[in-house]
């Protein structure tokens, strides 16, 4: 499934993509929560793209800000949700593991992928990159899937508090229509 070809461009920043990924086996991904895909929702400067959606990250009370890119191999954090905004670059992402979900990522696109949620680069360009951001208060572990993660990560997943605000939006983003307790 490619989640580009599912739709077009938004014309308001509001407007995601939803995609529940369950548990393969392997990664626990999350059933609960989905990933939400603002395609295009990042109006992004000429300039200083990367200190913009920090800013915004930040005044949205997503924090632990860092800029990079997305590692080659699949791996989850079970103890924080991640924000992933695209400031450069393209990249073939893969989420949820074995279930084969490939997005294309551009410029201007921010993902939001809760606990859980298995994640990895294909392919990118030499340009490629994202800044990452996690709620206020969450420090990301880092789990790859390996033989004894589980059940441990599952508990921890299940604790993972719903973040109080978008990090688009801010308060009144969808992230809180899609995300419920």
């Amino acid at each position: 499934m490619d989640v580009r070809q599912c739709s077009e461009r938004p014309t308001q920043r509001d407007t995601v993509d939803v995609v529940v990924l369950e548990e393969d086996g392997t990664f626990p991904n999350n059933a609960q929560l989905p990933v939400l895909v603002y395609v295009g929702g990042l109006h992004l400067p000429p300039v200083d793209a990367s200190l913009m959606v920090a800013g915004l990250f930040n005044e949205h009370r997503w924090s632990g800000c860092w800029v990079g890119g997305v590692y080659a191999y699949p791996h989850y954090h079970s103890t924080a949700h991640e924000a992933l905004g695209v400031v450069s670059g393209e990249a073939r992402l893969r989420l949820g593991g074995d279930q084969n979900l490939r997005i294309g990522v551009h410029p201007g696109d921010l993902l939001v992928l809760p606990a859980g949620v298995a994640h990895e680069c294909l392919t990118a360009t030499k340009d490629f990159a994202v800044v990452g951001a996690y709620p206020a208060g969450q420090r990301p572990d880092l789990c790859t899937g390996a033989q004894g993660e589980r059940p441990g990560v599952d508990r921890n997943i299940a604790r993972v508090p719903l973040p109080t605000h978008d990090p688009l939006l801010g308060s009144a983003g969808p992230l809180h229509r899609h995300w419920r307790a």
